[in-house]
């Protein structure tokens, strides 16, 4: 990491594929994301790989001097290719391990496109904040129309009594990387005013 001197208010936990994706939309999308949120100073949490748009995202935020923290399950170091240059790794027994210690290291979680891996993560950060065992916002970046469909089945949850009306305003979508960073600008105030 660069060295200055600079306090992180927020930590954000980036969920995203272990692989590119088809489309290089998708890497600009990751490598923009982590280089924004170093340029605001902002930590990027996230899976500890090298490979991916998870290994867009870490490379990203850690050339712009950004606080990149990797946490990796022991049975992945080698299919996932662990990342030996963040600023902090831990190396944990299990994905259930992986998905506790980046829940309680962030103060908010952002899914990039990704496979069944990320829409683990996302469900299961949205549920714990559905049974209020967080307050923390759960986001899903919808880059190039990736999550529409899932944005139609939210709906249709709603509308079939399985997502409560109080409970919808749980589900957050931006569409471009300036409306996540005012999100989640609105997010740093809300915790420096604690």
């Amino acid at each position: 990491m660069k060295e200055k001197e600079k306090v992180t208010y927020l930590r954000v936990a980036v969920y995203c594929g272990s692989a590119p994706g088809k489309s290089p939309v998708y890497a600009e999308a990751a490598i923009e994301l982590g280089k924004a949120l170093a340029r605001k100073q902002y930590g990027v949490v996230y899976g500890g790989s090298t490979q991916g748009l998870m290994g867009k995202v870490a490379d990203a935020a850690l050339s712009e001097g950004g606080e990149v923290i990797g946490v990796m399950p022991r049975h992945l170091m080698d299919k996932e290719k662990l990342h030996t240059g963040l600023t902090e790794l831990y190396i944990v027994d299990s994905m259930h391990a992986r998905k506790k210690k980046m829940s309680d290291l962030s103060n908010a979680f952002v899914a990039l496109p990704g496979g069944c891996g990320t829409m683990d993560e996302y469900f299961e950060a949205f549920t714990w904040a559905q049974i209020g065992l967080h307050k923390k916002p759960v986001i899903l970046y919808n880059v190039n129309g990736f999550y529409d469909l899932l944005v139609q089945h939210f709906e249709k949850m709603k509308e079939e009594g399985f997502l409560r009306e109080h409970q919808h305003h749980l589900f957050k979508v931006v569409e471009t990387l300036e409306e996540l960073l005012s999100y989640l600008d609105k997010v740093k105030e809300s915790l420096e005013k604690k």
